[in-house]
């Protein structure tokens, strides 16, 4: 089955918020995650199905729905999930959000691993919450960013209530290992913390690495987790709002739920189509997407060091369509600027708690050609800075 993945297409003068930011610009967004690939084919029929329907009224999943998330979990995670254990939210940071505030009070502490998805510092602080990061370290013999196991236990106080993490990481792009992870759900068992894992990422993993939800580290783990999982990211549907808490524990899940009271919208009846063709009737477009993605990646790999002297990708990109790259060495104060002056918007990496100026980050879900000229321009823009 052939799928395009190389057609460019045109989302200028629509709701794009990637493409709003640079309207009646030369600039081409490659900064926010979503991508330029138009979503599967199978989603769009089903919305398309919806619609005709005629009738928007408040939804609740159909057991159609649960049943094909559930099943995707079991095939591709060997996790059996009890449909009871799931809450469905209008978004992902949503759920960052109403975690802090279920299980922390305010002044006491949520500790992440940083650089990190802006989101896991400031859904703490939204609600008086204390966010506390710990830096991951990277180990340039084995190319790979680490947890600092050390710094992790000196981070930890009486006010500590909360561990994040994201798996696969964004915006380094990280697999964690199962040992890694094991070693986490102790920590935060010994510690009496809750884990909360975003696993939005888990089916975009380039390498071939296996995925290991958190909650299939044993019962005393699967007890204290909240997963947050999403089909938004791998199908290009964020805009629909659909994002999925599994808490397996009801004394947990309960506490979950009572903070949603009030202040989280339900889940729309297009986000719930959307998601069951997704996860019953779209692998093999991500098989596909994949392969795309892989190629972008090696495309990356490729220009960096022909035509990008100061530019690193100093870790392997095992997972997402995100590129974390080092542009410390080409001293610039303002490199988002700098680059958005050569045509290309890129994020910046102070938002994921770097040092301003050394990193920035690149979305290369987008069609080859895209990323090609995106590649040029920011070859000009670094020519122009070693000038």
């Amino acid at each position: 089955m052939h799928f395009d993945f190389d057609t460019v297409p045109d989302r200028r003068d629509t709701d794009s918020q990637k493409w709003q930011k640079y309207a009646g610009r030369d600039v081409l967004p490659m900064w926010v995650a979503d991508m330029d690939f138009r979503s599967p084919p199978a989603i769009v029929e089903a919305l398309r199905r919806r619609v005709e329907h005629g009738i928007f009224g408040y939804a609740r999943p159909v057991n159609s729905t649960v049943d094909a998330f559930v099943r995707a979990c079991s095939e591709r995670y060997s996790w059996t999930i009890d449909p009871a254990w799931i809450v469905w939210l209008p978004g992902l940071v949503v759920g960052l959000n109403v975690t802090a505030q279920a299980f922390a009070e305010p002044g006491e502490e949520v500790l992440c691993l940083t650089p990190v998805y802006p989101p896991f510092m400031t859904a703490p602080k939204n609600s008086g919450r204390v966010a506390k990061t710990v830096p991951l370290v990277l180990d340039r013999a084995s190319s790979r960013w680490e947890i600092d196991w050390d710094a992790l236990e000196r981070a930890v106080t009486p006010r500590t209530r909360l561990f994040f993490l994201c798996n696969p990481h964004n915006p380094i792009a990280r697999v964690f290992r199962r040992d890694e992870l094991e070693r986490i759900g102790e920590f935060c068992c010994r510690h009496g913390l809750v884990l909360c894992s975003d696993e939005i990422h888990c089916d975009l993993i380039l390498d071939d690495l296996p995925h290991v939800p958190t909650s299939l580290l044993g019962a005393e783990v699967a007890r204290r987790t909240v997963t947050l999982m999403a089909p938004s990211k791998t199908y290009n549907v964020p805009g629909l709002g659909t994002s999925i808490a599994i808490i397996p524990d009801p004394e947990l899940r309960a506490r979950f739920v009572r903070a949603t009271a009030g202040i989280v919208a339900e889940v729309t009846c297009l986000g719930f189509a959307a998601c069951e063709s997704a996860y019953s009737e779209c692998e093999p477009w991500r098989q596909a997407l994949l392969a795309t993605l892989r190629a972008n990646r090696e495309l990356i790999r490729t220009r960096l060091s022909a035509d990008l002297p100061g530019v690193a990708l100093e870790a392997p990109v095992e997972a997402t369509y995100l590129g974390w790259l080092n542009v410390a060495g080409l001293g610039l104060a303002d490199p988002i600027g700098h680059f958005e002056r050569f045509g290309v918007g890129l994020s910046e990496g102070a938002f994921f708690g770097a040092k301003k100026g050394d990193y920035v980050r690149i979305n290369f879900g987008c069609p080859r050609a895209t990323l090609s000229e995106g590649l040029r321009r920011m070859a000009a823009g670094v020519a122009a800075a070693r000038a």
